[in-house]
């Protein structure tokens, strides 16, 4: 693949480690995001499994250790906030978990030197001819490539341009939520906490700044389209949603209204009849989110980004076969982690079967 032009959208997990991979076979590797740099925040994230195998290729393994969280477990607590019970740390923290921003900031190191990142910049058109794809970007100037790869999320221009709409794509599970951090007023230490009733669940954890608590409020909904409007109308959802409740909600509300970094998601899946068309394919998130209630994200990433690198490298620039290997291998490990999200989301609130 010497030589070979991949232009990667995206640049959070899938998208680096396979550029770095790319890198290592001889292809000239560009990653546009739309971010204006390394993006620093995010959840804590998890690692599973064959994801190990991945970090330890990327030579990245022991430095990710480096940044364990450290978690205990999250106590389930009632409606008044007394304890119920108690799920083990690996239930949100796999066999391994780390800040997002470290993983992020890891993966921009390594390919940094040999990689091309466009930040603060997004495809606006592709158009595909038989020697390659040409490339509109909002500002940087229109380019050719062999290969696009879109590694860009649930909402992935890449797919939208290249494949189906989002409408098409997503599979809402009946559930969105809030994020945000807050002062750790109740003094969690590498600890969750897990209230859930009826259509409503809160999620409080503290893992790596012990003065910060990560709050998730998340409630049930019929679809995501509330992940398209302005902060006031998202908030609003979220105060009516938890009108009424009690223990440490109305605190969380109040906070909410004041959190530089406020966030906002459904719950969704991408499912998808195929992941690529002509010489464009997607991956991560962008192709197969199995929604974050699977706690497979990351891993899936991973491994995606290794499975579609490898094939690439093996077909040595027979797109065609490549593309068609890395579905017909990957498909069923995804569809038992989309299972697995279905499954999981009724803990916070949402319906699998919506």
């Amino acid at each position: 693949m010497t030589d070979t032009k991949v232009l990667i959208s995206g640049a959070s997990v899938a998208g680096p480690a396979l550029a770095h991979l790319l890198n290592r076979a001889g292809c000239s590797v560009t990653v546009v995001e739309r971010a204006p740099s390394v993006r620093g925040g995010g959840y804590a994230v998890d690692f599973r499994g064959k994801a190990f195998d991945v970090l330890d290729e990327l030579g990245i393994l022991a430095e990710v250790r480096g940044h364990d969280t450290g978690m205990r477990g999250t106590s389930l607590v009632d409606e008044a906030g007394e304890k119920a019970g108690e799920l083990p740390a690996e239930a949100f923290a796999g066999e391994l978990e780390v800040p997002k921003a470290a993983l992020t900031r890891i993966l921009h190191r390594i390919t940094a030197g040999d990689t091309e990142y466009l930040f603060d910049d997004t495809i606006t058109a592709l158009t595909q001819h038989e020697n390659g794809v040409t490339v509109a970007f909002e500002k940087a100037a229109t380019r050719d490539f062999d290969l696009v790869l879109g590694a860009d999320g649930v909402y992935s221009r890449v797919r939208r341009l290249a494949l189906v709409p989002h409408e098409q794509a997503l599979r809402h599970l009946g559930l969105s939520g809030a994020g945000f951090t807050t002062d750790n007023f109740l003094g969690l230490d590498h600890q969750g906490m897990l209230q859930s009733a009826g259509d409503a669940a809160v999620y409080l954890v503290s893992a790596g700044d012990p003065e910060r608590l990560t709050v998730s409020l998340s409630f049930a909904t019929d679809s995501p389209a509330l992940d398209r409007r302005g902060r006031d109308e998202q908030q609003k959802a979220v105060r009516t949603a938890f009108a009424g409740r009690g223990w440490e909600v109305p605190r969380l509300l109040a906070a909410m209204a004041d959190a530089e970094d406020f966030y906002f998601a459904s719950t969704c899946q991408v499912q998808l009849e195929r992941w690529s068309a002509g010489r464009i394919a997607v991956l991560g998130d962008a192709g197969y989110c199995a929604a974050p209630t699977s706690g497979m994200g990351t891993s899936q990433a991973l491994i995606g980004a290794h499975c579609l690198a490898r094939h690439l490298t093996a077909a040595d620039g027979d797109h065609r076969a490549a593309f068609a290997a890395y579905e017909a291998e990957l498909r069923p490990y995804v569809a038992e982690n989309q299972a697995k999200g279905r499954e999981a989301v009724a803990a916070f609130g949402g319906d699998p079967q919506h």
